[in-house]
């Protein structure tokens, strides 16, 4: 089974992002569960979502303590929470983030690294910060776990008619600008 956790603000999407996610799963046979965790402030409030998926079915909807991936849709969340609390070692962080990985604190448990600026791509697409479908694009790319065709479908599906041909056009660039890195040796990044 693999393990997710979502990290976000509340109107950032990241609840909409994990569903979206399940989705993409299910169009390729894979079963897939998510839940979100809200605390009682929902804008600009720090907000998990936690997903689920494998070959069998999602028995288990309950946090996530031990997460094989995060998503990282604010980096400020970093001072405001413990968002690598319990990371598994080999893990993978896919991070809404312009600089290198070398101007990165990273714990050692972070072996692999999707950086996609999800700020700039969404401010020069609909001119406001909603980072979910390019952080969903990223998490394709960075992971391979599902591949981009379905993941189009299914945030085709998702989305309001009014605001989807934006939001394709951010899943496109996104998935075009993720740029993935590995840990080699002592903290440096290839």
């Amino acid at each position: 089974m693999i393990e997710l956790r979502i990290h976000g603000r509340g109107g950032q999407g990241a609840v909409l992002a994990s569903e979206m996610f399940v989705d993409t799963l299910l169009r390729e046979g894979k079963h897939a569960a998510s839940f979100p965790f809200f605390g009682f402030e929902r804008r600009g409030a720090p907000v998990v979502a936690f997903l689920r998926f494998d070959q069998k079915p999602i028995l288990q909807k309950d946090q996530i303590y031990r997460p094989d991936c995060l998503v990282v849709m604010d980096n400020t969340l970093f001072k405001a929470v413990d968002v690598f609390q319990g990371i598994k070692s080999g893990g993978i962080l896919v991070l809404n983030e312009s600089r290198d990985p070398s101007a990165l604190s990273l714990p050692p448990q972070i072996q692999k690294l999707g950086l996609v600026d999800a700020t700039r791509i969404s401010m020069e697409t609909i001119n406001t910060f909603i980072p979910n479908t390019a952080m969903l694009a990223a998490l394709c790319k960075t992971t391979g776990w599902a591949g981009y065709g379905s993941l189009k479908k299914a945030v085709s599906e998702s989305m309001d008619r009014r605001i989807l041909k934006n939001n394709l056009i951010i899943l496109e660039r996104a998935f075009r600008e993720t740029r993935i890195y590995e840990r080699r040796g002592e903290g440096a990044w290839k």
